[in-house]
């Protein structure tokens, strides 16, 4: 199969100028000078004048098909990955979970089984640990030459995920051996149980209470602990998920000390607030995920942190659940709404309308916190996350003035509703190429179900 897309603009995290792009077998084979591209050579030319070629888009932190609160995500590997790339995402990393224990090779197999034959993109997956022993820190090696690159550990959700810090420090030692990275959901667990309860023993059961319950301080404090583990480890961290200023500066004094400590935050956090969860009745269960939406004011925190690169990257953690059935689990306790938001598919329509063209971030920013950053932190690169000759052709079409109204009704995420409700975005793909594919063209669905295939990651390289 041989494609070419001509007169487009082609924008990486470094680069922007104008070129044809052609693409042989699923593989980028060639970049011409704009109109130099060799005609009748093609079985099909792409249009791309007015328009950007960027790499797909790749979010390392998803959640399909995942078990939570006596529910399940809505969303599962073949309706989250078409969600995904109809809204540009092309690879998606989830997380399998090990059940305590268990050995992860259990549960890995588990994920695999959920996603093979049905994904619409590629994938890869992080490995969560809620078991750290001699047994699964043997296990570790054998992932890692499997592609399983990374590993998730929890501060919180005393009893179901969370490990003790003896668990995290001796992961990390390992992690570090082997050249895997370590991703810490950090907040502080228990204290946050001891202010759920409270709460709920003065009869407070409202949706706002979940933010309330899970301060800000709680998460300042988890990543600071983390980073100190890591520290003595000699291993690098990944921060999933930041929320707050005050977790932000933990992870600013890192860096600038020089440490390999790496951070993401996610769209809910610069465009939802805790205004949102307070909405009156039980609206605010849509907009219920941990770590908590915060106040408006340190939405300019994360912004800034993105711009200096204290942040590296914006992922969903795509977590869905329908208010009809699952949401409403908590209509009588905030502590009994599962957690987690749909995003997958909105993610590069908000960061472009309200981060390009609000002028908070470049177009080379955007293309950098959307996949060549975590295509780099996640071992991808430089087979993703670039457009570069080898690299697989995962690719935009971009057109910087398509407008497109984000509601339930028009997106194609399996849930009865988006928290950016009737929100107009200005910028999306016309085209989503996948392996060279397209997969999605102006809206319609081109793809199939397995077109996806897993994605052996690389072992940690960035310095």
């Amino acid at each position: 199969m041989r494609t070419l897309i001509q007169g487009g603009t082609v924008v990486t995290a470094v680069d922007t100028y104008e070129a044809d792009v052609a693409i042989v077998d699923g593989k980028i084979a060639a970049i011409f000078a704009k109109g130099m591209g060799p005609q009748g050579q093609f079985d099909t030319v792409i249009d791309a004048k007015g328009k950007y070629v960027m790499p797909g888009g790749i979010d390392a932190h998803t959640h399909l098909d995942m078990p939570f609160g006596g529910t399940t995500a809505s969303d599962d590997f073949e309706t989250g990955t078409r969600a995904a790339a109809h809204g540009g995402t092309t690879t998606l990393v989830d997380f399998a979970i090990q059940a305590k224990g268990d050995p992860l090779r259990k549960w890995l197999d588990v994920w695999h089984a959920k996603a093979e034959g049905k994904a619409a993109v590629d994938y890869g997956f992080h490995m969560i640990m809620t078991d750290v022993n001699d047994g699964t820190i043997e296990e570790m090696n054998q992932l890692v030459r499997e592609g399983i690159t990374s590993f998730k550990l929890f501060m919180a959700y005393p009893g179901v995920l969370m490990v003790d810090d003896g668990q995290i420090f001796r992961a990390m030692q390992r992690a570090g051996e082997i050249g895997a990275l370590i991703c810490m959901h950090a907040e502080n667990g228990l204290p946050i149980d001891v202010l759920v309860a409270q709460a709920l023993a003065k009869g407070h059961t409202a949706p706002k209470y979940h933010a309330i319950t899970r301060p800000q301080i709680m998460e300042a404090e988890g990543t600071h602990r983390a980073i100190c583990l890591a520290e003595m480890a000699n291993a690098p961290v990944y921060m999933v998920h930041l929320s707050a200023e005050r977790a932000l500066k933990q992870v600013v004094e890192a860096r600038d000390r020089g440490l390999p400590t790496y951070a993401e935050t996610c769209p809910q956090y610069l465009f939802l607030s805790d205004d949102d969860l307070a909405k009156p009745g039980f609206e605010g269960a849509k907009y219920v995920c941990t770590p908590p939406l915060r106040p408006a004011a340190m939405q300019s925190d994360l912004w800034r942190g993105l711009r200096t690169h204290d942040l590296q990257v914006v992922s969903t953690d795509h977590c869905p659940f329908c208010m009809k059935g699952q949401k409403d689990l908590g209509k009588d306790s905030f502590a009994k709404i599962p957690n987690g938001m749909p995003g997958v598919e909105t993610r590069l329509y908000l960061l472009w309308d309200g981060g390009v063209r609000a002028g908070r971030i470049s177009m080379n920013r955007f293309v950098e916190i959307t996949s060549t950053a975590p295509a780099k932190i996640f071992g991808l690169y430089p087979h993703k996350g670039t457009i570069a000759v080898g690299a697989d052709a995962d690719l935009l079409i971009w057109d910087p003035e398509r407008r497109h109204v984000l509601s339930e009704k028009t997106l194609h995420m399996r849930v009865d509703y988006s928290p950016y409700e009737g929100r107009e975005v200005v910028g999306g793909p016309t085209h989503v190429l996948s392996h060279g594919r397209v997969v999605v063209e102006n809206g319609q669905y081109k793809g199939k179900k397995g077109d996806g295939k897993f994605v052996k990651r690389g072992t940690f390289n960035l310095q």
